[in-house]
């Protein structure tokens, strides 16, 4: 059962032109700065400072490895851009609530 998985997944990116040991690595690689970016982003709200940098960067960690699969992709069915927009749609919600959260609590 693992062995069909394992090559039915690694199947899905030859057969779109993308690899998806590059779009794993760039997923989980992303985490620490998008962590850091966040926490930059939480921080700037805090003092009242410029959040347009740290956004960006935010969200450029985010969609990293989306980007990756809508550049490097080739005939991609639709139901995969679907798919994508519902989960940064969902992150961009938690990633939200999580802001609201952390500006809520008094600052350590």
């Amino acid at each position: 059962m693992f062995e069909m998985l394992h090559d039915w997944f690694l199947g899905l990116g030859a057969q779109y032109g993308v690899n998806p040991l590059i779009f794993g690595s760039i997923y989980v690689g992303a985490i620490p700065f998008f962590t850091v970016s966040l926490a930059w982003l939480i921080r700037n709200l805090r003092q009242q400072r410029p959040i347009l940098v740290p956004a960006l960067s935010t969200a450029f960690f985010f969609v990293s490895a989306y980007l990756y699969l809508l550049i490097a992709g080739q005939n991609i069915p639709l139901w995969v851009y679907g798919v994508v927009g519902a989960m940064i749609a969902g992150g961009v919600y938690v990633t939200i609530q999580k802001i609201r959260q952390e500006l809520a609590d008094p600052a350590p």
